[in-house]
């Protein structure tokens, strides 16, 4: 009895310890007013079984979504390209050009985005700028050849087109709604054998990295950073959202050696729906300029200038009669958001401007002597107006710098076909440019047959957009020649 009541002692003791100990937990770790505490998942506690992997995103959706839209492209050059003279200081990864060694053409690759079903593919304007051929793999291993609708150096963009229908292609989303933090995927085709993916998150927005150079400085440079691996090869490829919506083309990386080290860098896919569209209809982008000249504001500036804030881009100078001065923006505001959303760099300002065309009204927000002020502002063009601009061709022959004559009867007899005209001299133009070489046998014009020069004209005067050129030569190739007007 003795030892059963010492034995109920202890017990009770200790439980008067574990309910004083467990009573100091709860107050030593309450939650303080306006501090999150921790929350453990209702799956975890109803689960037991649940494993890390299941707490981390799945990407099987999103990859099943793109992989299909994402195609290899293989280009062919005549003679030695402008990249090659302008690689990009933090490594774009295009896949790599065979050296140029006499009759042998330059060999390069990269990757593509399908947009629409019938056959539009975004890729980077470095991709294909310059080409005499540009071959397009799909997932499922058809080939195609392409032809270039547009190209714009200032994003780094182009646009080009096989003829096909109801492909695969990824909806576009929203750049402007992407998070730092947030899962993507990236998704390219650099080998021609089929689309690869890779994981990571957006490690951060509106990068400049100052790699398009242009110089009019009309350069959009306000890429996502993210470090989802990407190497040689993925240029022109999808940077996707879990979704599987696209958010980005993506178009460098930062690496000594020009392999994956942890930053690559994506367009943002609002300035791409712009570009594209504007290639679309007008067969080159319209640009939107509010009209001033901008710095950022940074410390010095803002002791020099007495502001309180950082935030913001500094209008150093407005010009004259353009579309900030008539809206009543002054030299000295400093904008802070425009339709929006805010703006803290000369990055993000120009890729918000970037996504109109001239002739829009944006909202923008300015502080002046510490105030905040509201303008809506007519964007303009470079011209300093709202008109479209619209490459017209005013002499077709200089244009194409080239000499033709009817291909012989003998000839065409012998390579079985019934029309054609023949190229007889090149000098500086367009053709030669493309890699058409004399001899060539044009026999259609994107698709329409040639008989006479005339149709070579014909086909050409106030064209904008793509050209494709097709024909043979005498020893039997057959050959097709894109470019851009």
């Amino acid at each position: 009895m003795k030892r059963f009541t010492n034995l109920l002692i202890v017990a009770v003791l200790g439980g008067v310890i574990s309910l004083g100990a467990f009573s100091l937990i709860q107050y030593k770790f309450a939650p303080i007013a306006g501090v999150p505490s921790f929350q453990v998942p209702a799956q975890l506690v109803s689960n037991t079984s649940v494993t890390a992997s299941q707490l981390l995103p799945d990407f099987t959706e999103a990859a099943n979504l793109t992989v299909h839209a994402v195609v290899h492209i293989k280009t062919e050059y005549a003679g030695r390209n402008s990249m090659s003279d302008n690689i990009f200081n933090f490594r774009e990864f295009f896949g790599d050009r065979m050296p140029n060694e006499a009759q042998t053409p330059m060999m390069a690759s990269g990757s593509g985005v399908i947009i629409a079903r019938d056959g539009y593919i975004v890729t980077n304007n470095h991709v294909v700028q310059d080409a005499s051929k540009i071959e397009v793999t799909l997932n499922d291993k058809r080939t195609y050849t392409a032809s270039v609708i547009g190209t714009d150096p200032s994003t780094d963009l182009a646009l080009v087109k096989i003829d096909e229908n109801n492909l695969h292609f990824i909806s576009y989303g929203n750049s402007d709604n992407v998070k730092i933090g947030e899962w993507v995927l990236a998704v390219g085709n650099p080998f021609n054998l089929t689309s690869t993916v890779t994981a990571g998150i957006v490690s951060a927005k509106a990068r400049n990295i100052n790699i398009l150079g242009t110089q009019d400085g009309s350069a959009i440079e306000s890429f996502i950073q993210t470090d989802a691996a990407v190497n040689r090869g993925n240029s022109g490829g999808a940077l996707v959202n879990t979704r599987g919506e696209l958010i980005g083309i993506n178009a460098a990386i930062a690496s000594g050696t020009g392999f994956y080290a942890g930053y690559s860098f994506a367009i943002p896919v609002n300035i791409v729906k712009k570009v594209v569209a504007d290639m679309m209809e007008f067969g080159e982008v319209q640009r939107a300029f509010i009209g001033v000249s901008i710095q950022e504001v940074d410390s010095k500036l803002a002791r020099d200038e007495g502001f309180k804030e950082l935030r913001g881009v500094y209008i150093a100078d407005v010009i004259e009669n353009g579309s900030a001065q008539e809206a009543g923006i002054r030299k000295g505001d400093i904008i802070v958001s425009v339709d929006g959303l805010p703006v803290n760099s000369r990055s993000e300002l120009l890729e918000l401007i970037g996504q109109h065309r001239p002739g829009n009204k944006v909202d923008i927000v300015v502080t002046r002597d510490g105030k905040e002020s509201a303008y809506k502002v007519k964007l303009r063009n470079k011209e300093g107006n709202t008109k479209v601009v619209k490459t017209e061709v005013q002499n077709v022959d200089a244009m194409l710098g080239a000499s033709f004559s009817p291909a012989p009867s003998e000839l065409m007899k012998k390579l079985a076909i019934n029309h054609g005209i023949q190229v007889t001299a090149l000098k500086d133009g367009i053709l030669m440019k493309a890699g058409i070489r004399q001899g060539f046998i044009i026999t259609e014009v994107d698709k329409k047959p040639v008989h006479t020069t005339a149709d070579i004209k014909q086909a050409l005067i106030n064209k904008s957009g793509g050209v494709l050129i097709g024909g043979i030569y005498p020893n039997r190739t057959r050959a097709y020649y894109g470019f851009g007007m």
